[in-house]
């Protein structure tokens, strides 16, 4: 069957879903089988949606999971009606992003009523990842990663809360957020530093604390870096660490040269993702004399 037959067959079924639901309510029906015809609804209307699902028109298959999703909400059948608002959601997503965002979150809102914090957690993220890629709102993109690691982290799934957390530390230092950023980055990499599966990443974690340090005070960065080494000694030997003491000491001594030269050196062993660049950026326009605000 092509695609507007998929589209004829939906509707139709859409068309007796409603009329079984105006059936369900009328007052003798309400007494006598009103919830079955609701039922029969709630599968018509899923099997439409998934009709349009083929057909690729996403917004009628979201809106034919939403009323699922609402009639499953008033025969109190609260894991199926989150389930079809994640449908809806998905379909949305190829769609309407905003329209996506108000389905996840009322399946959140019925997950955390129903205790399930590890799933509302994960929709979260997808609610975030909308943000970011879709609708571009980075603010509002922090506010569910953060959200999610609150509910990962009540139920102890630290390394999921963790990998929430550092997406909101790299924001929070783009948007100029330093303190936020720092306070994340120190405390995963304390976390990190002692697991011995983890602790080769807790020297990045203390080098991007200490460079969104550097932006704000070079002092600081510098009070930072003996600190990260005291608690870690292993960061005294990494790369990342030596890198740091070479920038502090050309931004001591304002040689943008010199500070371009170790930037290039770590750059040729370690490739620089463009959330680094974007720092040692920042940090090299405070080196007087420095318009051209370039690394290379």
């Amino acid at each position: 069957m092509d695609s507007t037959g998929k589209e004829r067959e939906a509707m139709q079924l859409i068309a007796e879903a409603d009329k079984r639901v105006k059936s369900s309510q009328s007052f003798l029906r309400g007494l006598f089988g009103g919830n079955s015809k609701m039922e029969e609804a709630c599968e018509m209307y899923s099997r439409a949606a998934n009709m349009f699902k083929m057909a690729k028109n996403w917004t009628a298959a979201g809106n034919a999971f939403c009323q699922a999703a609402k009639l499953h909400m008033q025969l109190q059948s609260k894991h199926d009606g989150a389930t079809n608002y994640v449908d809806a959601g998905n379909a949305f997503k190829k769609a309407d992003p905003q329209e996506a965002i108000n389905c996840l979150n009322a399946a959140v809102d019925i997950y955390t009523d129903m205790g399930r914090f590890t799933i509302a957690a994960k929709h979260h993220i997808t609610i975030a990842e909308i943000y970011e890629t879709e609708l571009v709102d980075i603010e509002k993109a922090i506010t569910h990663y953060e959200q999610s690691a609150d509910y990962y982290k009540g139920e102890e799934s630290n390394s999921s809360a963790n990998k929430c957390l550092l997406k909101v530390a790299a924001y929070a230092a783009q948007l100029e957020q330093y303190q936020k950023a720092i306070e994340i980055y120190e405390q995963i990499g304390t976390s990190t530093m002692d697991n011995p599966l983890l602790k080769y990443s807790a020297k990045e974690y203390f080098f991007k604390a200490a460079l969104c340090h550097f932006i704000v005070d070079e002092l600081n960065a510098k009070l930072a870096v003996q600190k990260y080494e005291e608690m870690f000694p292993a960061f005294s030997d990494s790369r990342e660490c030596k890198l740091l003491k070479k920038l502090l000491e050309a931004h001591e001594e304002q040689n943008s040269e010199a500070y371009t030269e170790a930037v290039k050196e770590f750059d040729s062993i370690s490739r620089l993702d463009q959330w680094l660049t974007t720092m040692l950026l920042r940090i090299k326009k405070s080196i007087q004399g420095d318009g051209d605000g370039d690394l290379k």
